[in-house]
């Protein structure tokens, strides 16, 4: 069964943590949109340096959740903290919840969630560094290579990205989850 996968991001998103995902939703036959505040195309960060720029599908002003089976959020450390200000991105990851749908975050994208108001309560993990913003949000958090929450995957860091993958698509393959609520 074809899925539509959007993925949200912004200058400075962790490649891997984007590239890797997309591969594999598209590998299952999927489509995945990039998602950003922006037009025209975002560039990654790569480990120590800028990498390379990817296309932008369709701006957050173009895009509704009604229109995606699921939703990712790659991390990096600039991205998630662009989009963890911007209202329109938190209102976009906000209608996924709502509308009961499978929501995948590694490394710092669980930061966004923290600002959207939906990690109260929930089982998950990211990298060690934002772990105490996730507990003093209401986070139930677990150093583990991946943890799952009715719909929302969470992993920590590239080398989780294996695990992430695997996860992401079954939750995805379940479709909506309607314990998950805001």
């Amino acid at each position: 069964m074809s899925k539509k996968i959007a993925i949200l991001a912004t200058n400075g998103f962790e490649e891997s943590e984007l590239q890797s995902p997309k591969e594999h939703l598209e590998q299952q036959g999927w489509t995945a949109h990039i998602i950003s505040p922006e037009s025209g195309t975002i560039k990654a960060w790569a480990e120590k340096d800028w990498g390379k720029e990817y296309d932008v599908d369709r701006t957050l002003d173009e895009a509704s959740a009604s229109e995606y089976d699921a939703l990712v959020l790659p991390g990096g450390v600039i991205n998630p903290d662009q989009l963890r200000t911007n209202e329109k991105a938190l209102s976009f990851v906000k209608d996924f919840f709502q509308q009961h749908k499978p929501v995948a975050a590694i490394c710092h994208g669980p930061q966004i969630l923290i600002s959207a108001e939906a990690v109260q309560g929930r089982k998950m993990t990211s990298v060690n560094s934002i772990s105490i913003d996730l507990k003093n949000a209401g986070a139930q958090w677990e150093d583990s290579e991946v943890v799952v929450d009715k719909g929302l995957v969470t992993s920590r860091t590239p080398k989780d990205l294996p695990a992430f993958n695997a996860k992401m698509v079954e939750e995805i393959n379940e479709g909506k989850h309607q314990e998950q609520t805001l």
